[in-house]
C-alpha cells in the first residue's frame, strides 16, 4: 500500500511487479537452502531497492533477492533459478546510470557486495584479482603501501567487476585507458551455473594470441551473458609527482581546441576535463568553490618532478596561445581531492539545482568532432574530453510526463548525432534500457545479429539480465 501511495503521489500507476513477488515458494526454498535464509529475501522494500540504479529509469523490483558468499553458491543459486527458467539480475553497488539492474521481467537479483575479498596481487607482475564486492576505493585504499595503484575512476565508488560488466572509464582514461584495457581475465558463471576462466584458470598474461578474446566479449556485456564472480585487474605504478589545476576559457571552441593541441603534442596529460558556464556555476554553488563561470579545463600531470614541471610548462604555453586564464594549481594531496570531488560532485550540483528533480544523463562519445557535439547539445556540460567523451546532463521533474518525454526525444536526438560524426552512442554506461533502439543504428543489422547469436549460445533461455542491450 506504501509503495502504491508513494507512486500515486509522482502520478505513476505501480505495477504488480511493484507490489507483490510472483516467486515460487519451492523457489524461494531452494534458494534458502544453498545461500542460508537469512541471505534471501523477498521483502518489497528489499526488492524495490535492487529494482532501480541512478538512471533515470522506473523502478522495476526483482521477485526476490539473494546474497551468495563465494563462486560456489553463485553456480548453484545459478542452475536453480535456470532450472526453473528464472530471470537472473546481477546487483553490485547500484551506481549504473542506464537501468542496468531493473528487473524488467521479474526474477531473483543476485546481490553480490558480500563477495568482497582481494583474492590474489602479484606486485612483480602488476595484477590483482577482485571480487564483486571490492570498489574501486577499497582497492587503492589495499594498495597504498604497495607503491602500485588502478587508476580507472568513473566517478562513483562502484564495484570493480560491476566496472568490467559496463565497460567503464572515466576520467583518467585518456592516460590509463578504460576497463576494456586494464582487465586481464575473468571469472563467470554463465546462465547455466558453469564457471567460465575467460583467460585460463589462474592466468594473467599481458598479452596473448591464444584464440577468441573471450575476455573482450564479457567487458560490457552488461550481466546478459554473465555474472562476474572475480575480476583481474592490471595495476599501474604510483606516480612520484602529481599536481592538478584549472584554467577557464573564453569559449568552448577555445577549450577544446585547446585540448587537442595538448593531446597532439604528446603531452601525457593523466586527466583533462570539461565544465562549460553552467556546470561551473552549478559545482561553485554545490561545493563553496569561487571558479570563474565560464567553459574550464580541469587538468593533472603525473610523472617524476622534472616530467611534471615539463609537462605543466609545454601545457601552460598552450592554453595561453588558446586564450586560456593562467592555472590554479592544486599540489597536496588533500586540494587535489578536493578539487577533483567538485569534478566528480557534477551529478549532485546539477539535482541541487532543482531539489526533488531526477538527471537525465546522456552519453555520446566521438572524438574528433567533440566540439561540434557539445555545441548542438544544451543543458549542463561535463566531458572527458581528452578521449572525446561527454555528458550532457538535463535536470527534470520525475513526476512531468510532457518533460520526460522531452528528455528521452533529446537523447535520441543527441545519440544519433554522434552517430552521424562516426561516433557512438555511448562512450561509457553502456546500453542497458534506454540505448537499445540506437544498437542498431551503431553496428548495423548484421552486426546486431551476431550479438543475438553469442547470446542464444552462452543464454539460450534468455534469463540473464534480460531485456537488456538487446
Amino acid at each position: 500500500v506504501q509503495t502504491a501511495l508513494r507512486l500515486q503521489t509522482r502520478g505513476l500507476t505501480p505495477s504488480r511487479s511493484q507490489l507483490f513477488s510472483h516467486m515460487p515458494g519451492e523457489l524461494v526454498k531452494a534458494l534458502r537452502a544453498v545461500a542460508g535464509s537469512p541471505n534471501v529475501s523477498t521483502a518489497l522494500a528489499v526488492r524495490e531497492q535492487h529494482g532501480r540504479d541512478e538512471s533515470m529509469h522506473r523502478c522495476s523490483p526483482p521477485d526476490a533477492v539473494v546474497w551468495p558468499q563465494d563462486v560456489e553458491q553463485v553456480s548453484k543459486l545459478a542452475g536453480i533459478c535456470y532450472s526453473h527458467g528464472v530471470p537472473i539480475i546481477p546487483f553490485s553497488t547500484g551506481t549504473g546510470l542506464e537501468g542496468g539492474v531493473t528487473a524488467v521481467r521479474g526474477g531473483v537479483c543476485f546481490n553480490l557486495t558480500r563477495m568482497d575479498r582481494i583474492t590474489a596481487l602479484s606486485t612483480e607482475d602488476f595484477t590483482v584479482a577482485v571480487e564483486p564486492g571490492v570498489t574501486r576505493k577499497a582497492l587503492n585504499s589495499y594498495l597504498r603501501d604497495t607503491g602500485l595503484w588502478f587508476p580507472v575512476d568513473p566517478g562513483a565508488d562502484a564495484s570493480l567487476c560491476g566496472m568490467a560488466a559496463t565497460s567503464a572509464s572515466g576520467t583518467n582514461a585518456v592516460r590509463y585507458g578504460t576497463m576494456r584495457h586494464n582487465v586481464l581475465n575473468l571469472q563467470v558463471v554463465l546462465a547455466d551455473g558453469r564457471v567460465l576462466h575467460t583467460a585460463g584458470r589462474g592466468r594473467h598474461f599481458r598479452k596473448s594470441a591464444a584464440g577468441y578474446n573471450l575476455t573482450g566479449l564479457f567487458v560490457g556485456s552488461e550481466g546478459t551473458l554473465g555474472l562476474i564472480t572475480q575480476a583481474t585487474l592490471r595495476l599501474h605504478g604510483s606516480p612520484e609527482a602529481i599536481v592538478a589545476a584549472v584554467c577557464a576559457f573564453p569559449s568552448v571552441h577555445a577549450a577544446v581546441g585547446c585540448t587537442v593541441q595538448v593531446l597532439q603534442a604528446g603531452i601525457p596529460v593523466a586527466r583533462i576535463e570539461f565544465l562549460d558556464d553552467v556546470m561551473m556555476a552549478a559545482c561553485n554553488r554545490f561545493s563553496g568553490l569561487s571558479y570563474a563561470v565560464s567553459p574550464t579545463l580541469f587538468l593533472e600531470f603525473h610523472g617524476s618532478p622534472g616530467s611534471v614541471e615539463e609537462q605543466v610548462r609545454q601545457a601552460g604555453e598552450i592554453v595561453q596561445l588558446n586564450g586560456g586564464s593562467d592555472f590554479a594549481w592544486a599540489w597536496e594531496l588533500e586540494a587535489r581531492n578536493k578539487l577533483w570531488a567538485a569534478r566528480h560532485n557534477a551529478w549532485y550540483a546539477a539535482l541541487a539545482l532543482r531539489p526533488g528533480s531526477k538527471v537525465g544523463y546522456l552519453t555520446a562519445e566521438s572524438c574528433s568532432p567533440f566540439k561540434q557535439l557539445v555545441c548542438v547539445s544544451s543543458g549542463l556540460i561535463v566531458g572527458h574530453v581528452g578521449d572525446g567523451n561527454f555528458h550532457c546532463i538535463l535536470v527534470f521533474d520525475p513526476a512531468d510526463l510532457d518533460e520526460i518525454q522531452r528528455v528521452k526525444e533529446f537523447a535520441t536526438r543527441l545519440a544519433r548525432q554522434a552517430l552521424a560524426l562516426d561516433g557512438t552512442c555511448t562512450g561509457e554506461h553502456g546500453i542497458g534500457l534506454g540505448k537499445r533502439h540506437l544498437l542498431c543504428e551503431e553496428i548495423g543489422e548484421l552486426g546486431l545479429t551476431i550479438m543475438r547469436q553469442i547470446k542464444a549460445i552462452l543464454d539460450p533461455k534468455n534469463l540473464m539480465n534480460p531485456g537488456k542491450v538487446l
